[in-house]
């Protein structure tokens, strides 16, 4: 039997950008240090990950200042919402298919 990938979206392999965009999808808005407590990763690996979801345009980012402390906030795009929402679409279609 074949089993379809189609509809799965490869920015979304990573277990990772997996959970930056499941917790984007509930929040409005998460900083930096949020989401790296939350997905418990290192600096590094969240800002790599965080870096190739803002270069498909799935998140959107803003720098600014709370007090003299810089402050970076992460949100989903429109297009993000999309490509996740899309993803878990096909993911869902293919378990089915698989368990069927």
């Amino acid at each position: 039997m074949k089993i379809s990938i189609n509809g799965l979206h490869k920015a979304f392999e990573s277990r990772i950008r997996l959970g930056i965009m499941s917790a984007l999808v509930v929040n409005e808005l998460l900083d930096f240090n949020a989401l790296k407590e939350y997905l418990d990763v290192t600096d590094g690996n969240l800002a790599s990950h965080l870096k190739a979801l803002e270069k498909e345009e799935f998140v959107k980012v803003e720098k600014s200042f709370i007090g003299r402390k810089p402050n970076t906030t992460y949100a989903i795009t429109q297009l993000g919402r999309k490509a996740f929402s899309d993803h878990l679409n096909a993911l869902e279609k293919l378990i089915k298919g698989v368990s069927e």
